[in-house]
């Protein structure tokens, strides 16, 4: 079910990137996005897309995944509450996997043209949306460290071994 006014914006203020930020705002970032509807099996993006959105997702559940060795390897699904694609808001990359509905599933897109709506609104605001967006940026880059360990290592004949080297031990180069 579709939640109303404050309702969306108490919704918004429960997702981490959006903690702390105030119901004008939020309101505001409601009124200049887009909703998106979507029948399960929809993509949402493409691994390897040029974006600039993130996406909430307000209902049904959406799916991550890349493609490997001609095969479609599930990363996250994704529910109420969380949000997708906010790398692209940062580094204007192409996008690092894809996304689809796993499920009917109702979606909020935010594009870097409604943040900079909020900038030239409330500047403390924006500051707060980045600081959240890095947070759960580098809460998702620890989980990936994590799960990095827990694969199997290469042999050292397919991996150069990363050794860092004191600042008092650098090896000198032959030329000046």
């Amino acid at each position: 079910m579709k939640a109303a006014g404050l309702e969306r914006v108490h919704m918004l203020q429960g997702v981490p990137t959006f903690g702390g930020i105030n119901d004008s705002v939020l309101s505001f970032l409601l009124r200049e996005s887009r909703t998106i509807n979507l029948s399960a099996g929809t993509l949402i993006f493409a691994e390897g897309e040029y974006t600039a959105s993130m996406y909430i997702v307000e209902d049904g559940e959406v799916a991550i995944y890349k493609h490997k060795d001609g095969r479609d390897c599930i990363m996250a699904i994704l529910g109420e509450g969380e949000c997708l694609g906010e790398m692209a808001l940062f580094d204007y990359m192409p996008r690092s996997a894809s996304a689809v509905a796993k499920t009917d599933c109702r979606l909020i897109e935010i594009t870097s043209q409604n943040l900079y709506g909020v900038y030239q609104m409330d500047m403390e605001q924006f500051a707060l949306i980045q600081m959240n967006l890095g947070r759960e940026i580098a809460r998702r880059l620890r989980k990936a460290d994590d799960l990095c360990m827990k694969c199997p290592l290469r042999a050292d004949s397919e991996v150069k071994t990363f050794r860092p080297v004191s600042a008092g031990k650098q090896e000198k180069s032959g030329t000046h």
